[in-house]
Parts: structure tokens; C-alpha cells; sequence
């Protein structure tokens, strides 16, 4: 392709495919994003690939991709790029998982130089995101992929009123329009990524997109802290702040939050330097030089001091008195985020869980994780696996019924039988529900991966039990079924008669003991089907074709 040869596949992409390429003229290694054959015909994509190349040609910065050239001629759109090796910030976090503060840090800066330098070419990168944002091999990060971004001193290609990015990391401007998109639009993607550098997941999760887009509008994201207690207090504010809804709540511009991030630096390092003073028996460095007596009687307390008299200094503003109070401050500081003790913990779980609403559930679901990991053997541990449970349960339900309703497989071999007997019991049959139920966690001990549905069939079976009281007969009920359908057929209702039969011809063709009443629903929903002149309501299999008059309805 043109002056390159294309080794192997890289990646793909909405737009294109990236391969690792070499440069025939001096073999040098780079990569190539081609615009995919059959979005060549449509002309508003090719454009966009275009324009991402026009973008890229305006931006050359040591933390963006470098941008080598390309070509929109003879039916072939590709351009060469930068090969970056250490893979993606994507990449590390799933292998290594979350980064210290102290990384997440450094690596901030340079993804605020990077947007700060596209910010000035009028570039908003609009999908900042861990997968776009590359690792060299000495650990240099680079962002990438700028295939939405937009050109504010360009046509747009986006139509008004259409959301484009990446919903868990999307600004609550890029879901609603209320606000126009702005520099400040790549902010609040940032603050998304550096809470998934330090936690290992993004701020908000959902099992659904629109509930993803509802929480990034109306949910406050949680505290960094919750999930890992050594990132400092103020860049933990930072990403709040870069996380507010509204636009302009956030820093001014990505300069701006890379003077914040520095300052996290010095304040932690200036609050360890207080601390160490305090421990080594001195008073603060500003303490210090804020009183220059004070600092004379200190510097020569090894010294002979001439017997004169000197100012009678008060209790407050001597070294004892204010090293101890700086003490104290530290101590309650520490008091303040030593972590909460047993008893705290389980009463912080107590009103979410109370809740009638889900959503508060899985606001705490990793602190109950917590919580029997650190008291295994409190009192409190056997409610705490009950709340436990009953989340997961949860979780496990609806994205079972989310499957059975998209026509998707079941996920494993527990949710295809706890369906199975579902279906059972919401066509009415609950003895054979019941049985279905009963076998599940017989079948699944000691299984932790099935342990949601296990507890989802020990769940429906109480209820079946407590409703039934053990008075019940598949086979009576399969005859009253077949006889119901018959009714609403004989009264017209054909399309609900052949559902009710088709039912009874699904659930039990494969229970040998129901084989005739199968045999009697399968032959009614052929005579529905077929010459069937006469009404009929029996016990036969089918009907006497000597009762049937051929010119009768």
C-alpha cells in the first residue's frame, strides 16, 4: 500500500484497521490505519478519515502520535503514524491492574500536555479513554486515535443532536447538548480515566447504556478514596472537580490541571516534611521562620548565653507548645482517616441495604466484598454474605432474563437450567418448577461461579413450596391446560389456543411421562392447522373423522 508493506493486523477500529507496516525505503517500522474496504462507497466516513488525517498533520507533540502522511488517492485512503510498543494504558490495567498515585500523576501531566497542545490547535479529542492512550517502551504516553474528534475551525461532520464517544467516559454535554462541546468536555474524560488509573474501573457501572448515561447526568462519580485509601486528598478532590456536570465547575483548561497535579505533589511531599519535623521533636519550618526570637533561642540552646535579660516569651509561642499542637492536628488528621472499625463498617451498610431500590446495592457491593474479607468471623459476617448474595442474586437474575429476552445463550450451564424452570413456572406448572428448582443446588455444591443461581432456585422453591403446601399433579395440570386452550379455540380465540398447546409441546416433549398429553397438544395445534370442520373438546387424541361433515364449519 502505497510506499509500505503491510505486515500484520494491529487493531480495529470504528473507521479502520491497523497494521504494523514497514517503510519500504528505509525499513523503518511504523503503523498504518487504512480505512476499511467497505466504507470506502460511503462518503461522509471517508471524509471523516480525511479529516482525522488533517488533524493529525496540525499536531506534532512529544505525548500525541506522530503523524507521518498518507494518501486519499486511487480508491485508497491509509496514513502512517508513529508505532508506539509498550501497548495501551488499556492494556496495563487489565494486566497489572490500577497504578500507584504517584504514576497516575505523571502519566495526568502528560495527557494535559497532549490536550493542552490540541486544545490551542482548536482540536477537542472527544473519546479520551485508556484504549487511546499509548505506551512507549521507556513509558512515555501518547494519545492517539482522533477519528471524532472535532475542529472547531472545521464544518462539523457530526449531525446536531447526535452523541458520539465512549459512554463511560462521556460528559453529560456530549449526552444532552446543554452545554456545547469545549476543551472542558476532554476535562471531564480525564478525571474518568485517572479515577480508572488508581481504582482499576471506571467512576460509574451499568448493566445497561441508558442507565450508564442517566448516572454520568445525574449520579455524583464516588470518591477515588473508597477504593484506594493511599491516593491523597487533594487529587482526589482534582477529579472530582474535573467530573463536575457543569462545564464550567470544571479547571479552566488542561494547563490548569497540570499546575493542580503539581501541587498534589508538593502538598503531599510538604506534608510529609511537617510530619517528619513533628516526629523528630521540632516545630514546623514556617513556625520556624516566622519567629526569628524563637529561632535565635534555638540556634544557640548548645551555646553559652550571656546572663542578661530577655523577653519573658508566652507559653503559646514556644517550641513545646506548638510542636504539641501540631501534633495533636496530626493526630486527629490520622484518627480522621484510619480505617473505620467493624461495628462502623456494618452500620455503614445497613441503610443501602435496607433500600427497596437496587441501584443503592450496588453503590456498596465491593464494601460488603470488603467487609468479610477483613471480619470473616464477626458477628455481623452471616447478614453481611446474606446482603451479599442477595446482590448478586439480583444481578445474576436480570441478566439472565436480559438474555432470554434478546435471544442470547445462556452464560453457563446453572442460568440455562434456572431458565429452563423459570419457563415452567410462569406457564403455571409449579410441582414440575419446583422439582427443576430443587435439582440446581444439589447439582452445583460448592460451586462459587454458580453460586447466584443456586441461591435464585433455593429463592422460587420456598416461594413454590409455601404457595402449593405439596398439593399439586403435573399431569392433572398439563389435561386442565389442553382443556383451557380447547375452550379458547371452540370461542374463537385460535391464535391463544395454539400458543397454550405450542407451550405444553415445548415444555415437556422431553418428560417421558408426559408423552401422551404432548402427543394430545401436538395433534390439536395440526388440526388447528389442517381441515379441522368441527369443534371439539375431549379426552382422545384426535378427533372421530366419521363425526366430521364436510360442508360444516
Amino acid at each position: 500500500m502505497g510506499p509500505f508493506e503491510l505486515e500484520r493486523k494491529l487493531g480495529v477500529g470504528g473507521m479502520g484497521i491497523v497494521y504494523l507496516a514497514k517503510y519500504l525505503k528505509t525499513g523503518q517500522r511504523v503503523a498504518v490505519k487504512v480505512l476499511s474496504p467497505d466504507l470506502m462507497a460511503d462518503h461522509k466516513v471517508a471524509k471523516r478519515f480525511e479529516r482525522e488525517m488533517d488533524i493529525l498533520k496540525k499536531l506534532k507533540h512529544p505525548h500525541i502520535v506522530q503523524y507521518y502522511g498518507g494518501s486519499t488517492s486511487n480508491n485508497q485512503r491509509f496514513y502512517a503514524m508513529e508505532l508506539v510498543k509498550g501497548g495501551s494504558l488499556e492494556d496495563i490495567l487489565k494486566k497489572k491492574g490500577p497504578v500507584d498515585w504517584e504514576q497516575a500523576i505523571e502519566y495526568g501531566i502528560q495527557i494535559a500536555q497532549a490536550l493542552e497542545h490540541a486544545h490551542a490547535a482548536g482540536i477537542i479529542h472527544r473519546d479520551l479513554k485508556p484504549a487511546n492512550l499509548l505506551l512507549t517502551s521507556k513509558g512515555v504516553m501518547k494519545l492517539s486515535d482522533f477519528g471524532i474528534a472535532r475542529d472547531t475551525q472545521s464544518t462539523a461532520l457530526t449531525a446536531a443532536g447526535k452523541t458520539v464517544g465512549t459512554m463511560s467516559y462521556m460528559a453529560p454535554e456530549q449526552i444532552t447538548g446543554k452545554h456545547p462541546i469545549s476543551a472542558k468536555t476532554d476535562l471531564y474524560a480525564m478525571g474518568c480515566v485517572l479515577f480508572e488509573m488508581l481504582s482499576g474501573r471506571t467512576p460509574f457501572l451499568s448493566e445497561t447504556a441508558p442507565e450508564m448515561l442517566f448516572k454520568h447526568l445525574d449520579e455524583d462519580p464516588p470518591s477515588i478514596r473508597d477504593f484506594n485509601i493511599t491516593v491523597p486528598i487533594w487529587l482526589d478532590q482534582l477529579i472530582h472537580e474535573l467530573m463536575e456536570k457543569d462545564p464550567s465547575e470544571r479547571p479552566f483548561d488542561a494547563l490548569a490541571v497540570q499546575v493542580k497535579l503539581e501541587e498534589v505533589k508538593e502538598m503531599v511531599a510538604s506534608q510529609a516534611s511537617v510530619a517528619k519535623q513533628t516526629a523528630m521533636g521540632g516545630g514546623s519550618s514556617t513556625m520556624m521562620e516566622g519567629d526569628a526570637d524563637l529561632t535565635k533561642i534555638l540556634g544557640k540552646s548548645k551555646k553559652k548565653r550571656k546572663r542578661k535579660r530577655q523577653r519573658q516569651v508566652p507559653f503559646y509561642e514556644k517550641a513545646w507548645f506548638l510542636g504539641l499542637c501540631l501534633t495533636g492536628i496530626i493526630g486527629l488528621l490520622a484518627w480522621g482517616f484510619w480505617p473505620a472499625n467493624e461495628q462502623e463498617r456494618f452500620v455503614e451498610l445497613e441503610a443501602p441495604m435496607a433500600s427497596t431500590d437496587s441501584k443503592d446495592w450496588y453503590g456498596v457491593e465491593y464494601k460488603l466484598a470488603d467487609y468479610l474479607a477483613d471480619f470473616p468471623d464477626s458477628e455481623h459476617a452471616a447478614q453481611v454474605q446474606q446482603w451479599k448474595d442477595r446482590v448478586e442474586m439480583d444481578r445474576a437474575e436480570k441478566q439472565a432474563e436480559r438474555n432470554a429476552k434478546m435471544g442470547r445463550d445462556a452464560e453457563s450451564h446453572a442460568e440455562r437450567l434456572y431458565m429452563e424452570a423459570r419457563m415452567f413456572e410462569k406457564f403455571g406448572d409449579r410441582l414440575t418448577a419446583l422439582q427443576k428448582f430443587e435439582g440446581i443446588p444439589a447439582l452445583f455444591e460448592g460451586d462459587e461461579q454458580a453460586r447466584p443461581f443456586v441461591n435464585l432456585a433455593r429463592r422460587q422453591a420456598k416461594k413454590i413450596n409455601d404457595s402449593i403446601g405439596g398439593q399439586n399433579d403435573p399431569a392433572e395440570f398439563i389435561k386442565q391446560q389442553i382443556e383451557e386452550a380447547d375452550e379458547l379455540y371452540f370461542q374463537g380465540e385460535e391464535a391463544q389456543a395454539r400458543s397454550r398447546w405450542q407451550s405444553i409441546v415445548s415444555l415437556y416433549s422431553n418428560i417421558t411421562e408426559h408423552e401422551a398429553l404432548v402427543k394430545r397438544a401436538r395433534a390439536r395445534i395440526l388440526d388447528a392447522e389442517g381441515t379441522l370442520k368441527q369443534e371439539y373438546v375431549g379426552e382422545e387424541d384426535a378427533p372421530d373423522e366419521n363425526a366430521l361433515d364436510g360442508d360444516s364449519e
